[in-house]
C-alpha cells in the first residue's frame, strides 16, 4: 500500500472465508441489545480493519439451507442459506474471541437466533469481503444512527485519539437502550428517543464540530437517504466527506 493510500479513504479487499464458531458467552447490554461472543480454532486469521466492516451471519431457514450451509462453497452458485450482515463489535484474536451485537427486535432470522442463543452453540459467519479504511485525517467526525449502528460508532469512537471531536446522535427505543460508549477523543453523545424526538429535527438543529469533517450515517433506508440529503442542503456538509448507509428497511418494497 502507498503512503497517498495510508493518508485517503480506501477500500481493502479481503479473501471470502467461511467460519464455523463456537458460542463462548452470552452478555446482556440493554433491555433490547445482546451480545453473543464468539470463537474457535476457525477464528484464526480473521481481519477487519474497518470500524464498519459486515460479516455475513448464516442461518437455515429450511431442511435445503441447511443442506447448502453444511457444504457451502462460495466459489460456485447454488442455494444459499439465510444470511444478515452484522459489524464485528470487537477482535481479540490472542483471547481467540469475536462479539457480535444484536438488536433484539422480535423477527427476523438473527434476532431469533441471538434471543435463544446459549453457550455450547455454533453459528456460521463469512467475510468480512472488504474493508472502508477511514484513516484519522479529519479534526471532527459527525456519527449519526440507530440501534444497529450502535457496534460501529462505538469501534470507530474507541480508535479516535484526543485531539479529534466527536459529534454523535443515536437514536434509540428508549432512555434503557442507552450505553456507555469509551473513546479518548472529545465526544458529544445525543440519545434521541424515537418516540419523544424526530431525529430529523433534531440534525437540523445541531452545530456541527469545527474543522474538516467526516460524517458517517447508518439508519433505516428512507431516514439515511433524508438525513443525508439534510446534511448537504441545509447543513453544508460535502457530499464527498459522507458516507450514509442503509443499514435496513422499513419498507421491503425500497429498492430505489
Amino acid at each position: 500500500m502507498s503512503a497517498s493510500e495510508n493518508n485517503a479513504i480506501h477500500r481493502v479487499n479481503h479473501e471470502i472465508k467461511h467460519r464455523r464458531l463456537d458460542v463462548l458467552r452470552v452478555t446482556e447490554l440493554t433491555p433490547r441489545m445482546r451480545r453473543i461472543t464468539l470463537g474457535g480454532a476457525q477464528l484464526q486469521g480473521f481481519t477487519s480493519v474497518g470500524s464498519d466492516d459486515h460479516v455475513k451471519l448464516m442461518f437455515a431457514c429450511s431442511a435445503e439451507e441447511q443442506a447448502a450451509l453444511d457444504n457451502l462453497d462460495f466459489s460456485r452458485d447454488g442455494l444459499r442459506p439465510t444470511m444478515r450482515e452484522y459489524t464485528p463489535r470487537r477482535i481479540d484474536l490472542v483471547a481467540g474471541e469475536l462479539d457480535i451485537d444484536f438488536v433484539l427486535h422480535g423477527d427476523g432470522p438473527a434476532s431469533t437466533w441471538a434471543a435463544q442463543a446459549e453457550v455450547g452453540q455454533v453459528l456460521n459467519i463469512a467475510g468480512p469481503r472488504s474493508s472502508m479504511v477511514v484513516p484519522d485525517i479529519f479534526d471532527s467526525y459527525l456519527l449519526i444512527g440507530d440501534e444497529t449502528a450502535i457496534p460501529a460508532i462505538a469501534r470507530r469512537l474507541e480508535e479516535l485519539p484526543a485531539t479529534r471531536k466527536v459529534l454523535a446522535v443515536i437514536e434509540i427505543e428508549d432512555a434503557e437502550e442507552q450505553q456507555d460508549l469509551v473513546s479518548q477523543a472529545q465526544v458529544q453523545v445525543i440519545w434521541v428517543q424515537r418516540h419523544q424526538q424526530d431525529l430529523l429535527e433534531v440534525v437540523k438543529d445541531l452545530i456541527l464540530p469545527e474543522g474538516q469533517l467526516y460524517a458517517w450515517v447508518a439508519l433505516e433506508k428512507a431516514l439515511t437517504r433524508k438525513t443525508k440529503r439534510l446534511l448537504i442542503d441545509e447543513k453544508g456538509v460535502n457530499e464527498n466527506l459522507i458516507k450514509a448507509a442503509a443499514y435496513w428497511r422499513l419498507d421491503p418494497h425500497d429498492d430505489e
